[in-house]
């Protein structure tokens, strides 16, 4: 049986703290419909571009600086971005060079083509990148630039082209199916993009909400537990444990009552063992209190470290539990009431067989005198818990911040 416990114990140690690695899920969708994108996109890059670079080299004049440097300008960012989106490294970047280097190229064209191919039933080999340039507007820029480049990339291109034809009646017809053909492509590709990043999107609100739900669920089912546990516990134990106090005449029922007093303070420091084993005498590493410290700061939401001074090899673990709570519970507090200032958490050994935790802020501080009887978040969770393991806790409180230390030592 204590293998099992021991066995669930560190399974659930190994469940990644919701505050800490959930962030990583929340566009779990999302950036998985990206990737898709990138890979469609790469291979339709591909294909076209294949094409258009068979056409450029067949179409190309002997020893034509210009002409070569037009390809050398277009298809060295082409080629980056299909490596990006493949590898999915840098997409977004070199999907948005290459969608302005080929306006660019397109506003060059007429500068450099070739005067003996301006005939309106040769389509430039730039056509085939039409769409290109439109699916890495798709990939790099917000969705208003990317329905812009969807319409302004195919009218710059037929513009160019009639530049290249001069404006003459031949141009008009072919250029203008070239325009109406890539202009209604292209906003296909950007719509249909649009609608799978919009249903992406929605799955991942859902998840998160449905997540948030269930964590406020099963935080309220806690409390509530929580509740309840302890307010049995007060009922039963704690005022058993006073009735015979009070009632004690001898020796024997004053052993007796003090007795049953001990054992209420050690019920009343593991409440929590509703939901986790409370612990035994069997060692466990001292620096599994301080890898809990830390968790427990990263849970919390704390920007504060645990500075070492020293841990013992082992203690027991009902000890190490004990401790950990109890710094839980002051590291708590320093973030309700302080805000988190200045906090900063100590462990260190004095001796192999002792351990000492301290939690430090630099908060407004308060009365420690003037706790009411019936807040249980000191008086219970630190010092009861540290009373139980036969250890001490002592808190300080003033303007300056306060500080708290819990100590233990073997008997």
């Amino acid at each position: 049986m204590a293998a099992e416990a021991g066995s669930i114990r560190e399974a659930w140690s190994r469940i990644p703290s919701p505050g800490v690695n959930g962030g990583e899920f929340e566009r779990f969708t999302g950036e998985r419909m990206e990737r898709i994108l990138g890979i469609v996109t790469a291979i339709g890059s591909t294909a076209l571009g294949a094409q258009a670079l068979f056409a450029a080299i067949t179409r190309l004049p002997e020893a034509d600086p210009a002409r070569i440097a037009m390809m050398i300008m277009v298809f060295g960012p082409l080629l980056a971005m299909i490596l990006a989106c493949i590898t999915g490294r840098w997409a977004r970047q070199a999907c948005g060079t290459f969608a302005v280097v080929y306006v660019l190229a397109l506003l060059l064209w007429p500068q450099v083509v070739n005067p003996a191919v301006r005939t309106p039933d040769t389509q430039p080999w730039i056509f085939f990148l039409v769409n290109i340039g439109v699916a890495a507007a798709m990939i790099a820029f917000p969705v208003v630039l990317q329905f812009a480049w969807a319409i302004a990339v195919p009218f710059v291109y037929g513009f160019v082209r009639l530049v290249q034809g001069e404006f003459s009646q031949s141009f008009w017809i072919s250029t203008a199916f070239d325009v109406s053909f890539t202009l209604i492509l292209g906003m296909v590709i950007v719509s249909l993009a649009w609608m799978f990043r919009q249903v992406a999107g929605g799955v991942d609100e859902v998840r998160s909400q449905t997540v948030s739900a269930y964590a406020r669920a099963a935080a309220a089912t806690a409390a509530e537990e929580e509740r309840v546990s302890l307010a049995a516990l007060m009922h039963d134990s704690v005022l058993a444990a006073l009735i015979a106090a009070e009632r004690a005449e001898s020796d024997r029922e004053r052993g007796l009552a003090a007795g049953m007093a001990r054992e209420a303070l050690t019920r009343l420091a593991n409440t929590e063992a509703s939901i986790a084993q409370e612990g035994n005498e069997q060692p466990i590493a001292g620096v599994q209190v301080v890898a809990e410290l830390r968790r427990a700061l990263s849970e919390l939401g704390a920007d504060a470290v645990v500075e070492e001074r020293g841990v013992p090899a082992a203690i027991p673990e009902r000890v190490a539990r004990a401790i950990v709570l109890a710094a839980r519970q002051a590291i708590g507090n320093a973030m309700t009431h302080a805000g988190g200032r200045g906090l900063h958490v100590v462990v260190e050994a004095a001796r192999p067989d002792a351990m000492s935790v301290t939690v430090l802020d630099s908060g407004p501080g308060f009365d420690v005198d003037a706790i009411g009887a019936d807040r249980l978040g000191i008086r219970a969770s630190i010092l009861a818990r540290m009373a139980a393991i036969a250890g001490t806790a002592d808190v300080r409180s003033g303007p300056g911040g306060t500080t708290v230390t819990l100590s233990w030592e073997a008997a």
